[in-house]
This record gives C-alpha cells, sequence and structure tokens, in this order.
C-alpha cells in the first residue's frame, strides 16, 4: 500500500522509529514520576489508617504503574540490545507493542490513582464515580477515538 511517501522500507522504519521515540519521550518522564511519587505513598504517617481495600488497590496501581514504566522504557533497552544488528524492524515492532501496553497499564494506573485520592478524600462513593468517570475519559480518548479514526472514520 503506497502512502504518498517516497522512502524505502528501512526509511520507514526509521522514521516510524523516530515517531515512536517522540511519543514515548512524552509519556515517560510523567510516568517515572508517577511511579516515584507512589513508591513514597506507603512512608507516610496517614497510610497506616487507609482501609484494606485501598491498600489492595494501592498495590494494583503500584503494578500498573511500574508495569507502564517497563513497558515504555522497554524501546530503548531492546533497541541498545539490538542496535547494529539490522533489526530494525523487529525493535520498531516490538517496541510498537510495548508502547500500547505501557499505555494500557498507565491507564490502569492513572485511573487507580484517581479512586485512591477521591476515596480517601471524598469516600468510598466518591471514588467509584472518580474511577467510572476516569476509567471511561481514558477508554473514550486513549482507545475508542483512535480506534474509530483507525478503521477511517472523521472525528
Amino acid at each position: 500500500m503506497r502512502d504518498g511517501r517516497n522512502e524505502t522500507a528501512t526509511e520507514r522504519l526509521d522514521r516510524n522509529w523516530n515517531s515512536l521515540m517522540q511519543e514515548l519521550r512524552v509519556v515517560q518522564t510523567g510516568v517515572q514520576l508517577l511511579t516515584g511519587f507512589l513508591l513514597t505513598i506507603p512512608f507516610q504517617n496517614r497510610f497506616d489508617t487507609v482501609s484494606e481495600p485501598m491498600r489492595m488497590l494501592y498495590l494494583v496501581v503500584v503494578a500498573a504503574s511500574i508495569g507502564a514504566t517497563v513497558c515504555l522504557i522497554a524501546p530503548v533497552a531492546a533497541h541498545r540490545m539490538l542496535f547494529r544488528r539490522h533489526r530494525i524492524e523487529n525493535v520498531v515492532t516490538a517496541a510498537h507493542r510495548y508502547a500500547i501496553v505501557g499505555l494500557g497499564l498507565l491507564g490502569v494506573a492513572l485511573t487507580g490513582v484517581a479512586v485512591l485520592i477521591f476515596g480517601i478524600v471524598g469516600g468510598t462513593w466518591a471514588g467509584v464515580v472518580a474511577g467510572i468517570a476516569f476509567g471511561s475519559l481514558f477508554a473514550a480518548i486513549w482507545v475508542l477515538h483512535p480506534w474509530h479514526q483507525r478503521r477511517g472514520k472523521s472525528a
């Protein structure tokens, strides 16, 4: 399929790689800061007062955030390991998959953080509403809209 570009397969892979790296630069710092912040929470004095369900949710959120960090940084590690091995197609394909999984995990982590904060500050129902609202927002903007666009529909 021609997309109007006059480029070789290698040039296309290089362009795709550079585009992916630019996208990952946007999210890497944020996910790393989120993970670092989450890792400090158990050492706060008030953490002992958090209910058992909220502690379990906290662990899910931390796991999702660490998973997102790993997946969103994985393309760099893959590139380093395969650098100069003429495997750019493998690197781009794997990096694309890591990025999709990492963004999904980041969405889970962000939604979970909203539930934690709203639940602790405003109570159970505030947490539930926040989870539904932010989970829906995440799904609509990060999943449904791009999927709709991918299928060729206009915005």
